[in-house]
């Protein structure tokens, strides 16, 4: 039976990368697939991974009806057997709606990528769609790190290596950029207390240290 899987995980996961195996999989088999993706690292119209992999896909913009994409696909002779959605939290949940549908009327499996969670520990909304609608939510096994070394499970956004808690749901940046608008992961406990690996080395080469008592 086909179904709509949706891959979740923190940054830095291996979501990318495992869509772009699944769709190496699918066509070395001699499958056709559509991919369709929001606001990549690498630009418009592109998958990626932070391994240096990418591919061409599909841009979803605003009101974009997924369904009948790929139904217009089919119509005009094109060839689906299954359908790519990355960065999936991105996307609205009416499109997540459309692409429950190719599952459901066009018997095409689609495999969802994305974070559950943005830089606030709110859930975006096309993921929270996905957890409602899902067939499978699988949970990657692929383990971020804190910088403390503990497992990540939190997103942040920093700018100039300092985490902050307001904004834009939706800002486009990467990992370890520590001028500029950049994204962290963090355990919780130091998503809790905003302290990124920036913020915890200037802490530790502070003078302003706890006086210590000889004895």
């Amino acid at each position: 039976m086909p179904e709509l899987v949706f891959f979740s995980g923190t940054m830095d996961c291996g979501k990318s990368t495992l869509a772009l195996q699944i769709e190496h999989n699918r066509s070395a088999r001699g499958l056709a697939g559509i991919i369709f993706t929001r606001d990549d690292r690498a630009g418009e119209g592109k998958l990626s991974s932070r391994l240096g992999l990418v591919t061409d896909a599909v841009e979803v913009e605003d009101g974009a009806d997924l369904y009948a994409y790929v139904v217009d696909q089919l119509s005009r002779g094109g060839r689906a057997d299954y359908v790519i959605a990355d960065e999936a939290q991105f996307l609205a949940p009416e499109q997540i709606d459309q692409l429950a549908r190719v599952v459901d009327d066009l018997s095409l499996d689609v495999f969802a990528f994305g974070i559950t969670t943005d830089f606030r520990t709110k859930l975006f909304p096309g993921s929270q769609r996905l957890v409602e609608l899902a067939d499978r939510v699988e949970v990657l096994q692929v383990e971020a790190l804190c910088w403390c070394g503990a497992r990540a499970t939190h997103n942040a956004r920093t700018i100039g290596g300092e985490m902050v808690v307001e904004g834009a749901q939706v800002v486009v940046g990467d990992v370890d950029q520590s001028d500029t608008i950049g994204y962290e992961v963090l355990c919780r406990r130091h998503h809790r207390r905003r302290m990124t690996a920036a913020t915890a080395r200037a802490a530790v080469l502070s003078p302003d240290v706890l006086p210590v008592q000889q004895v």
